[in-house]
């Protein structure tokens, strides 16, 4: 089982992800978590993806692509992964579909979860993460039970500077000017299936079921 998730910054893509990656038993593969856990180890791929994602900005093809390459090689990727974050343009969806040829991989479906601006800037300015264990609460919607506290490890939260608003805002232009065409390329292949992200995950979660349901029975 093969699943590319789609969507703006804020969408829900790396929550869902994570439950359908326990569902089907499949790896969730992150192209933000593997950069983010560069930048804290300060590799030679933190470093140079460091300077974009504090931006808010795209990490360059070259950068992204050799890595994920990598990664869907490992053996846990054999009966099947969900991408989320991946791919982010034309061209890296061009070069995955050339990789999942040469693994015999045509039948895949691609997600892409859509909401407003307002819920999407409510979600990502709300949200803080954990400096030690990298859990992820929200003001509103999961706060800590203490204040500025991790629950599990008693880390200290703290946002994300691509959290604030006014990187949110350039994050979203970004996507709209270069990833959204990615949509487009997948609604040609008429592999796109478009779900509404405005609910809670629960729900979300619910309707992918629903419609991931009808075509991989058909395939069994």
């Amino acid at each position: 089982m093969h699943i590319i998730l789609l969507g703006p910054p804020g969408v829900g893509k790396g929550t869902l992800a994570g439950s359908l990656a326990k569902k089907f038993g499949i790896p969730k593969i992150s192209t933000g978590d593997i950069f983010r856990e560069a930048v804290q180890r300060n590799t030679g791929l933190g470093k140079k993806a460091k300077a974009f994602m504090g931006k808010g900005a795209l990490v360059p093809d070259e950068i992204v692509i050799g890595i994920v390459d990598e990664r869907l090689q490992k053996k846990d990727c054999r009966n099947g992964f969900i991408l989320d974050g991946f791919p982010r343009n034309r061209q890296q969806a061009s070069d995955l579909d050339n990789f999942l040829s040469g693994r015999n991989t045509c039948n895949y479906f691609v997600l892409y979860l859509d909401a407003s601006e307002k819920t999407l800037i409510k979600r990502l300015s709300g949200r803080r993460i954990c400096r030690k264990c990298q859990a992820v609460y929200h003001l509103i919607n999961f706060p800590p039970l203490k204040e500025m506290t991790c629950d599990h490890c008693q880390g200290e939260l703290y946002q994300r500077s691509d959290d604030k608003e006014e990187t949110i805002k350039n994050r979203l232009e970004v996507y709209q000017r270069q990833t959204a065409p990615v949509v487009e390329y997948y609604f040609k292949q008429k592999r796109l299936i478009h779900i509404k992200s405005d609910d809670d995950a629960p729900l979300v979660l619910r309707q992918m079921l629903e419609v991931l349901a009808k075509p991989f029975s058909s395939r069994s």
